[in-house]
């Protein structure tokens, strides 16, 4: 059973997996919900499509790919995460994406966001220069799906910790009880 907390409690979550108010106002107030499941369709469902507008306050939040994030908020430590598998010693690679990521931001005025859990940085270097080739509005509706996939991954994780920390209440109280409850 997973505890899925409501409320402000809720929405603090959500605007650590996406920082639009918007979007984690519609998921919030739909709580409470049964399931995980539940909740990341909500969330799905809310953040498709996001609008110009939410992709450009979303993309505050967001480090440059190969760089580490500042601060220790629980966003940031989900990029740090996130970005674990684009660490190297190549430093050729490195360069290239530092070199890709300038050009980038010249060209769309913004930081290059892909998800890069689960990719290399070769992946992420030629998807990287695959996207400098589109036009704006292309890639402006790449960014906000980037996004969203961003926000129910990083939403699966509180969800799994969620339930972790649900087991465990659940194992503690039931060991606190007395033998003859049992």
């Amino acid at each position: 059973m997973t505890t899925i907390p409501v409320g402000e409690e809720l929405r603090t979550a959500l605007l650590a997996c996406l920082a639009v108010p918007r979007w984690a106002d519609a998921v919030s107030v739909r709580a409470p919900f049964a399931s995980a499941a539940d909740l990341i369709e909500a969330a799905r469902a809310a953040a498709t499509p996001l609008p110009r507008s939410e992709i450009d306050e979303a993309m505050a939040e967001h480090p440059r790919i190969g760089e580490k994030p500042a601060g220790d908020s629980q966003a940031a430590g989900f990029s740090r995460a996130e970005q674990a598998s684009v660490d190297s010693d190549d430093a050729e690679l490195a360069a290239a994406i530092a070199d890709g990521n300038r050009i980038y931001e010249e060209r769309f005025d913004r930081v290059f966001l892909i998800r890069a859990a689960g990719r290399s940085r070769r992946e992420i270097l030629a998807e990287l220069r695959r996207r400098l080739t589109l036009d704006d509005n292309t890639e402006a509706a790449i960014v906000g799906s980037e996004l969203r996939d961003i926000a129910l991954l990083r939403l699966g994780v509180l969800a799994r910790q969620w339930q972790d920390d649900s087991v465990q209440k659940t194992e503690a109280t039931d060991s606190a009880a007395p033998r003859d409850a049992r």
